[in-house]
């Protein structure tokens, strides 16, 4: 079995950003990605998910180093700042390494 190292990127943030963080995906040429709709606490406060603009998503991206480094500094000089983002990196083995 052809095993291959890669990097997962898990982005959690406000769920009104995922049309924005899906464009810095296509932008860094990020070929796999999941979304899901989660709940947490953060330090701005717990985000139930309620209601519509307290939505938290979780969007994980498997990719070589150099293109999650590169949407992980995207996402922190752009939106950081302002949002609620979460960003932490995994490495991951992979079949298929051409899927990613």
């Amino acid at each position: 079995m052809n095993k291959h190292p890669k990097t997962k990127l898990t982005l959690v943030a406000e769920a009104a950003l995922e049309p924005r963080l899906l464009a810095e995906l296509r932008r860094h040429q990020a070929h796999a990605w999941t979304i899901s709709e989660v709940r947490g606490a953060f330090p701005e406060g717990d985000r139930d998910g309620d209601w519509e603009a307290d939505r938290t998503i979780e969007v994980k991206v498997i990719c070589d180093t150099a293109v999650a480094d590169a949407i992980a500094q995207a996402v922190l000089s752009k939106y950081a700042p302002h949002y609620s983002v979460v960003l932490y990196f995994s490495d991951v083995t992979v079949l298929r390494a051409e899927r990613y």
